[in-house]
């Protein structure tokens, strides 16, 4: 029987997938195969040209099934929980990917979208590109769980996924874009739920969320999203805070500055 102290990284990495696990931290390695540092960065460096590793964070590593070799990676919601969790990080993957994960699937995201409470450098793991988004009061953020094959991964519900979704329309592509995947998102969307997202984020975000959902057909969802903005918004919104607005036709449903033109792909 071979010891741990003798073990090859190859084996290293039998063992850990044999056993499901498909990351680990440099000192794991370090201490399995019994070698210094250096011996150790060395070693990985080389599974990491042989494509059998990648590193998406310094010193956290995953392994590439063959499945996804040609990735170079293994998917971003495979191993960013196991990363969150060694950063000590709250997350949960938000906006187009979490618009996909309920069945919004207009436009594939280029990178998967991370929310976070503070900012933090994108990363790149092979042909994986992952951004991150900060998001205020992120504990209070309505979450579920979709199960991956190395595990569950935290996801926004529909409702606060559409409530981001017009909270960060330069991220994923526009108010168009924003309209587009509210509409295909309104078939998951209960009406309280959406009302409690809302509470999470700025006034202005519930009057433009409301306005877009009405511009994608899906108006009924909105009813109850009204009633709230009537009572607490205490100040007309724009819909576009970067648009000019001067002669802006309103929405008093809303208490909104209609200051664009939004064109769902419906």
């Amino acid at each position: 029987m071979i010891s741990e102290s003798r073990l090859s990284a190859r084996d290293y990495l039998t063992r850990l997938a044999a056993s499901g696990r498909y990351h680990f931290e440099s000192g794991d390695a370090q201490k399995a195969l019994g070698v210094s540092p250096a011996a150790a960065k060395l070693a990985l460096n080389r599974l990491a040209k042989q494509r059998l590793i990648a590193s998406p964070a310094r010193g956290f590593y995953v392994i590439i099934p063959p499945e996804y070799q040609s990735l170079g990676s293994l998917p971003a919601d495979q191993f960013i929980p196991a990363l969150m969790k060694r950063l000590g990080l709250t997350y949960y993957a938000g906006l187009l990917t979490a618009a996909q994960y309920h069945g919004a699937a207009h436009q594939r995201p280029q990178e998967f979208q991370v929310m976070l409470a503070k900012s933090r450098r994108p990363l790149v793991s092979g042909a994986v590109r992952v951004a991150f988004f900060v998001r205020k009061d992120i504990a209070a953020i309505p979450t579920q769980s979709f199960n991956t094959p190395r595990g569950p991964v935290l996801v926004s519900t529909p409702e606060a996924t559409a409530v981001d979704l017009v909270g960060y329309p330069s991220h994923i592509g526009g108010l168009d874009q924003a309209a587009t995947v509210l509409g295909e998102l309104a078939e998951t969307i209960n009406s309280e739920k959406l009302v409690t997202a809302a509470q999470t984020a700025p006034m202005p975000w519930a009057q433009r969320l409301g306005y877009l959902l009405t511009k994608a057909g899906a108006g009924d969802k909105a009813e109850l999203l009204k009633s709230y903005v009537r009572q607490h918004a205490r100040q007309t919104a724009v819909l576009s805070p970067t648009a000019p607005h001067d002669e802006a036709a309103r929405d008093d449903d809303w208490k909104l500055i209609v200051n664009a033109e939004v064109e769902p792909e419906l």
